[in-house]
């Protein structure tokens, strides 16, 4: 495939790789489920949660820079609505910043959003650096996820990359004409621009969506043999989630 930026070390040959899809999402979603539901003054709850992702992504051979880099794009939107809380909620004040305060109260808020999103976000790049989409989508689907999530996905994987390639057309069209589109006189075509990409974008999908239906398309993908649960693929199940529900069960006896 000529654009991999998705799953892009999803071939890899690892432990973690091989894997049933199955075992890797229930583990996966288990992990986030239990990391939501720490009360955040259990610091160290957290500390076995990123030891886990650790210990995972070291043995899938996925490169950490990737892995940081990718949950580095995503986090500042979800932290921008949380960088805030600290000076909107009341309580006990420790530090002012002029006419701004800050509260013990909304400091705890924010880590406890800041590790949550980091934990979970993270845990969700490790599945899909370690799963091919077409495969993940169908272990969802065998795990009784809604259809229509599951093929709305995999339209959505398919047609990300025809928009792709339409907007890598066109930026070699506009740079062989020596445009660069740094005046603000230049917004209105960057505007055609972006308003033919999405045309040809479009009519392009529509030929390619033509093409799967004389092909025999009737709105669901073509299955394949389904790989069945193995001893390894349920002790990585079982040892992800005992690891995870031991840290937080812990709590009780504190």
């Amino acid at each position: 495939m000529k654009h991999d930026f998705i799953d892009r070390y999803s071939r890899l040959e690892s432990p973690v790789h091989s894997i049933e899809p199955r075992a890797k999402a229930l583990a996966i979603f288990a992990l986030i489920v239990i990391c939501v539901s720490t009360p955040p003054q259990a610091w160290w709850c957290f500390l076995v949660y990123v030891g886990i992702l650790a210990v995972i992504a070291t043995a899938s051979r996925v490169p950490f820079s990737y892995l940081l880099s990718r949950a580095l794009v995503v986090l500042p939107f979800i932290l921008t609505v949380a960088v805030f809380t600290p000076f909107t909620k009341s309580g006990e004040i420790v530090l002012r910043v002029g006419f701004l305060k800050i509260s013990k109260e909304g400091l705890i808020i924010l880590w406890n959003a800041a590790v949550k999103s980091l934990i979970s976000v993270t845990a969700l790049i490790i599945l899909s650096s370690t799963t091919p989409f077409p495969d993940l989508m169908r272990a969802l689907e065998r795990l009784k996820f809604p259809k229509f999530f599951t093929t709305v996905a995999s339209f959505m994987y398919r047609y990300v990359f025809i928009i792709v390639d339409e907007a890598e057309r066109m930026k070699l069209a506009r740079d062989s004409r020596n445009f660069r589109g740094r005046w603000i006189w230049q917004a209105k075509t960057v505007g055609h621009m972006i308003a033919s990409l999405f045309i040809r974008s479009h009519m392009r999908g529509e030929r390619v969506y033509q093409a799967m239906c004389s092909r025999g398309f009737e709105g669901s993908f073509p299955r394949w043999n389904d790989p069945e649960m193995r001893l390894a693929d349920v002790l990585f199940l079982a040892l992800v989630t005992l690891a995870a529900l031991s840290a937080r069960v812990s709590l009780l006896w504190h």
